[in-house]
């Protein structure tokens, strides 16, 4: 990475004018001038605050100091690491307590960290290898062995799942390939795209929320997102509510996914 270019893009990508992102990091026109131009080299503090004021993902800042030539100010942890702990737990108590709707949380990649048992509804009729901690809920999603046969509205759903992979090219173009060309749905949609799923209890209609930990200096923590599913109609909310007391059973005594 060229350390003066790639900030340069990243202030534009931002719609920022360089006296923008000078008063945000607390420092002058000129110098960022001078250092967009190699004119001027910023110490670690300085990159540290551009970084902050362009409000670059944990991930991008360790970057863009290595670009500047400083080691990276965030540590990224395993997810077993002892110092996790405790957000692990948090994890197992906001899984279990979002029953008995489905809720799963992921990385950034869309890969599986852990899931509560509601979220077996989801999956159920998916071939294996497509299920479970480690797969990819993205491709789960649209591919023809996983839910993409039992989506009642695919055009939608496979349009906002795709618009949420911008920074994962190569899994786009892949999901990209098993999605037909389908016309969207005609009238109104309504405040939030669902996704109409076909399932053993009947149609679902599911909305979804997305939760991050909004404080992480963590790489891996900043980087889950706890996605939990919200019944949009009364008719999914019995059915949800139903198909939760034999996996309750099912479940007793377990922890949700594989934390």
């Amino acid at each position: 990475m060229d350390f003066p270019r790639t900030l340069r893009e990243l202030r534009t990508r931002r719609h920022l004018s360089q006296l923008d992102l000078a008063l945000r990091a607390g420092t002058t026109q000129r110098h960022l001038s001078f250092i967009e131009s190699a004119r001027s080299v910023p110490g670690r503090n300085m990159v540290v605050r551009l970084a902050e004021s362009l409000e670059l993902p944990l991930r991008e800042r360790n970057e863009l100091l290595l670009a500047a030539g400083y080691a990276p100010a965030y540590p990224e942890s395993s997810l077993d690491d002892p110092a996790l702990a405790p957000v692990r737990t948090a994890i197992e108590h906001i899984l279990r307590g979002h029953l008995p709707y489905p809720a799963l949380v992921v990385d950034q990649g869309g890969d599986l960290i852990a899931a509560n048992t509601a979220f077996d509804l989801i999956t159920e009729g998916a071939a294996a290898e497509l299920v479970g901690p480690g797969t990819n809920i993205y491709r789960l999603a649209l591919h023809p062995d996983g839910l993409a046969p039992r989506i009642r509205n695919l055009a939608e759903w496979a349009r906002h799942i795709l618009a949420r992979l911008g920074h994962l090219e190569e899994l786009r173009a892949e999901l990209t390939g098993y999605v037909p060309e389908l016309e969207r749905s005609a009238g109104l949609l309504g405040f939030a795209v669902p996704l109409r799923l076909q399932s053993s209890y009947g149609e679902l209609s599911l909305m979804t929320t997305v939760t991050t930990f909004a404080t992480a200096v963590d790489v891996t923590l900043a980087e889950l997102k706890l996605e939990a599913f919200l019944p949009a109609d009364p008719a999914t909310a019995e059915a949800l509510t139903a198909a939760a007391r034999p996996m309750a059973s099912a479940a007793s005594g377990q922890t949700p996914g594989n934390m």
